[in-house]
């Protein structure tokens, strides 16, 4: 049997929650039923709920969405069911077919779409599906709400009577309009309409020559509202048509009552039945905001919970666009308490809360944003003590409260609890109340019982570290800056940093050495040698994190020399083929150059051809017998290594072009000419000296003739000393 403590719903904030979950509902029954929400009583509806939720979530991402469960309550018309002789209205009947189509609709999908949705198929399948409710009241009630005609062989003839009547009414006001007209008894307007009834607009000097019912005049006296004669007797037969067809209709909405009435309990079903379905939907909504999933859910007593948020924070920050930090922690028969320490502002708090509500969501139907590695199993019980709870009215301080609240955990803890304390021990006498917390925690851990605390007590911190199953976390801080890094360490103490945190803040140094001075030195050298360790971690964590970079871009760096060097040892094995075939060709060259020399010499036929033969019979004993197709393969091979070849020359040489070109574009810097200088033109080879400059001219002298050139044409062979 689980039991949640309401206190504990009140310290996670679980009710804020429910309330944001509750305006995704499209129903005033969802929302309602959502705000009540409470954390299920077994593990079987624990699941269930889970799954329905899971499954619905899992419907925004495929074709097969889960149609409208959109529905008008009918609790009040569930409630004249139950009295006898009552009658629905027409609208009620409406309401009740309209949920009981929404209701066959979603029942006969989810049968339909089994295999994808098998947990919400379950839970829908054991509901009736009944068509004879929808068809009897289309049969009576049309789309607009009222009776049809033919609802009844009576009400039938009734109506046609009341039109009949209704067009003998027009025809004679008709005709009594238009003969008094004619005799300019009435007034310009000539008609108007009274108590529902059209009647004649008489001249008031006329009103005694105009024969029927006087039902009025106007204000100034001028007109005088008269139905006429002939009308008012088919007036008198409507009016009793009309009261006729008001009491066929009572009685067809009477029988149609007493047909409906015996399915009140089946339509209170698919009330709930729709009513789950929008807070199963609203679930799944919230879940999809917060990018939530369901985690595995052990049995064995384990919870890690990686990259987990608290969503309340989740979605505030994400209004304000603020980054959110998440949070790992896990808890295992072998690490079944955790104390978390470390500066006031660093997120302790949040943590705790954090795990304790995601807890009580789970165990309430909701999934949960953590990493799909994550796992959690269930509780019997959670408690909590959360916040300062100082209670004036019950004239209890904070810490006789929270006394009051530990007599309450020793009561109930136990190895199927989860406990979540915050700022365990304080509210007394640091020295007593830290003795008192520390016998508190070891009775929590000797009866196995799991939970997370946070402390600034030393003798905790030490106690955690001392005992095998439990352990010390911290939540990490910046050593430079001393802002908080929302980190939580697990495996090491953390530091309260009251003195840097102290001298960040500006209280003079002085000051803070005497204050120093007013302790025990082992306490301070005991905080200090914990800030020590946690700036040592903090500078390892970095140092880790950028080992695995380098790591990684070793991997990845020895990987592409593997590539390459697997792709350089094909090509040398291809061009070591290329080479072998060449230098055998080399060898059968010289071989015949060495025969014909030797022919040519001698003129001897038959040495030759004895020669040439026994050649090609050493080849011929080197070679494979080989088909035309391995032929035609291996000189194809062949051709393609002598393309890649001529392929990388030609890069190089495309490449050494580019080079040179680069070079001659980039202009060279003219020399500064003097008279007497030896120079000669650019695209020339004769030698000359400049006899005279002007401008951007120069007079060249070349002994046997002078040419005047621009300077810029010129290069410097020797300048003048």
């Amino acid at each position: 049997m689980i039991h949640i403590h309401e206190k504990t719903l009140q310290d996670i904030e679980f009710h804020k929650v429910l309330q944001q979950v509750s305006e995704y509902c499209i129903t005033a029954l969802g929302a309602e039923n959502t705000l009540s929400i409470y954390p299920f009583s077994s593990k079987e509806a624990v699941l269930n709920a889970l799954h329905y939720t899971n499954e619905y979530l899992a419907s925004f991402a495929n074709d097969n969405r889960i149609p409208n469960h959109g529905f008008e309550p009918i609790t009040r018309e569930l409630q004249y069911l139950k009295i006898d002789n009552s009658v629905l209205e027409t609208s009620s009947f409406k309401k009740i077919a309209a949920m009981s189509l929404t209701c066959s609709d979603i029942i006969l999908f989810l049968k339909k779409f089994e295999d994808y949705y098998p947990q919400l198929y379950q839970f829908s399948s054991e509901i009736e599906v009944s068509k004879a409710i929808v068809e009897k009241i289309d049969a009576v009630i049309d789309r607009f709400g009222d009776v049809k005609d033919n609802a009844t062989d009576a009400l039938f003839r009734l109506r046609q009577d009341i039109n009949s009547v209704k067009g003998k009414i027009n025809q004679s006001f008709t005709s009594a309009l238009n003969t008094y007209n004619s005799l300019e008894y009435l007034d310009d307007i000539r008609e108007s309409v009274m108590d529902n009834k059209r009647v004649l607009a008489v001249k008031a000097m006329y009103r005694r020559k105009v024969k029927g019912a006087i039902l009025g005049g106007s204000k100034t006296g001028s007109i005088v509202y008269i139905e006429p004669e002939t009308t008012f007797r088919y007036t008198r037969e409507l009016n009793n048509l009309e009261f006729d067809e008001q009491e066929e209709v009572k009685r067809i909405l009477k029988q149609l009552t007493e047909f409906i009435r015996p399915f009140a309990s089946l339509l209170n079903e698919y009330q709930s039945f729709l009513t789950a379905i929008d807070v199963i939907s609203a679930k799944a909504k919230y879940a999809n905001e917060i990018k939530a999933i369901l985690p595995d859910i052990n049995q064995e007593k384990h919870i890690y919970l990686k990259d987990a948020y608290h969503p309340l924070l989740l979605i505030s920050n994400q209004k304000k666009k603020i980054k959110t930090f998440a949070q790992s922690i896990e808890l295992t028969p072998e690490n079944r308490i955790i104390v978390i320490s470390g500066p006031n502002a660093g997120g302790k708090s949040i943590t705790l809360k954090t795990v304790g509500l995601l807890q009580v969501m789970i165990q309430s139907g909701f999934l949960i944003p953590v990493h799909e590695r994550s796992t959690i199993c269930l509780f019997d019980r959670i408690l909590s003590d959360i916040g300062d709870n100082q209670s004036i009215e019950n004239h209890l301080s904070t810490y006789s409260y929270r006394l009051k609240q530990m007599n309450y955990f020793l009561k109930k803890c136990n190895k199927n609890t989860l406990f979540l304390i915050d700022e365990f021990g304080t509210g007394s006498d640091p020295e007593l109340g830290g003795a008192l917390a520390e016998t508190f925690l070891e009775e929590f851990y000797h009866r196995e019982a799991y939970g997370i605390i946070t402390t600034h007590y030393s003798n905790l911190k030490i106690l955690a570290n001392e005992l095998p199953y439990m352990q010390n976390a911290n939540m990490m801080f910046d050593e430079k800056s001393l802002e908080p890094i929302y980190k939580l360490a697990l495996g090491q103490a953390g530091s309260s940093f009251t003195f840097e945190v102290a001298q960040k803040n500006g209280i003079p140094y002085s000051l803070i050495n005497r204050a120093k001075k007013k302790i025990e030195r082992g306490k301070v050298r005991f905080d200090a040698t914990i800030a020590k360790l946690q700036k040592e971690r903090s500078k390892l964590e970095k140092t880790e994190q950028s080992l695995k970079i380098n790591e990684r871009k070793t991997q990845s760096e020895a990987e592409k020399l593997e590539e390459i060097n697997a792709k350089i040892q094909k090509k040398l094995e291809s061009y070591q083929e290329l080479y072998d075939s060449n230098q055998r060709l080399i060898y059968l060259g010289q071989k015949l150059n060495d025969l014909s020399e030797k022919y040519f010499d001698t003129k001897k036929k038959r040495e030759l051809m004895d020669e040439l033969f026994k050649l090609v019979q050493i080849e011929n004993s080197k070679r494979k017998k080989v088909s035309v197709k391995q032929k035609q393969a291996q000189k194809a091979k062949e051709k393609k290594v002598i393309q890649e070849a001529e392929k990388t020359v030609e890069v190089i040489r495309k490449k050494k072009k580019a080079a040179k070109k680069n070079i001659e574009s980039v202009p060279k810097p003219l020399p500064i000419f003097k008279v007497g200088d030896r120079v000669r033109l650019q695209d020339g080879r004769a030698v000359g000296s400049i006899d005279k400059l002007e401008k951007n001219k120069a007079v060249i002298n070349y002994g046997i003739f002078t040419t005047n050139v621009s300077v810029e044409q010129l290069e410097l062979v020797e300048s003048v000393k």
